[in-house]
């Protein structure tokens, strides 16, 4: 595991109402480390994330990235930085082919005939998503064009991801991103979050399934009931004492 201290988060709590989803909560993630969020519905994992990605203000606490305190009022603040997330959904227009959504509401134009008035450059469009999934993801997809729910569940979940690292992302947050693939898809998921590490991209993933998160990640957060019960080495921990923080153990904190 790398050592360098990308984010820490600290003292950060957010009510709803009545309701605390957080409650003091320290965070930190390490540059190059992938980093297995987990805890049951209503553990505060997903007020976090939301909290990170410039979502929502917290309503006390600080956030740290490379050492430098921000403030992200909303989510382009985040995005500024670095910081992306891939939900389950993947944010993916159906309709469309792989260019047409990597470059989604930033389409490469062209002019035309030297005047003013400019043209899709789909082209372009095209070299640069197939540079980026071949070179940044070693991904090939042999035709582009078609739309995207033809297309396998790793290539989709592919395309999403190229779409962030092509915006620069340094940090990835990944929302149940195997819920919806079978074993080959999770094999080329798990390939592309490898990949991302060796660039040292840092990656948060939140998943219910255990078995998906010990096969991936570097190191555990446990959260429950708005609050950070547990913090483990993945390699020195195990799935029982992962389920006994995430359903009542003792807290560490």
């Amino acid at each position: 595991m790398k050592e360098e201290l990308l984010v820490r988060m600290v003292g950060i709590s957010k009510s709803f109402g009545g309701l605390k989803a957080l409650d003091r909560v320290n965070f930190e993630l390490h540059r190059g480390e992938i980093l297995g969020l987990v805890g049951d519905n209503g553990a505060g994992k997903s007020t976090l994330i939301k909290i990170l990605t410039g979502a929502y203000l917290p309503d006390e606490g600080e956030i740290y990235i490379d050492g430098k305190q921000v403030f992200f009022r909303e989510p382009k603040d985040a995005e500024k930085m670095g910081v992306a997330a891939i939900y389950q959904d993947l944010a993916l227009i159906p309709t469309l082919d792989a260019p047409g959504n990597m470059f989604l509401g930033k389409e490469l134009k062209k002019s035309f005939l030297g005047v003013g008035f400019k043209l899709l450059d789909r082209k372009g469009m095209m070299q640069e998503t197939r540079k980026v999934l071949k070179q940044r993801l070693g991904m090939e997809i042999s035709d582009l064009s078609r739309p995207v729910h033809v297309l396998s569940g790793g290539q989709q979940q592919g395309i999403a991801i190229a779409r962030a690292v092509h915006a620069k992302v340094n940090i990835l947050i990944m929302d149940e991103p195997t819920s919806a693939l079978g074993t080959r898809g999770r094999q080329e998921l798990f390939r592309l979050i490898d990949q991302l590490k060796e660039e040292a991209v840092s990656i948060i993933m939140i998943s219910h399934n255990l078995v998906h998160i010990f096969e991936v990640s570097d190191r555990i957060v446990v959260l429950r009931n708005g609050q950070r019960v547990g913090d483990r080495v993945t390699s020195e921990s195990n799935r029982k004492e992962i389920v006994h923080l995430i359903v009542g153990g003792e807290n560490e904190e």
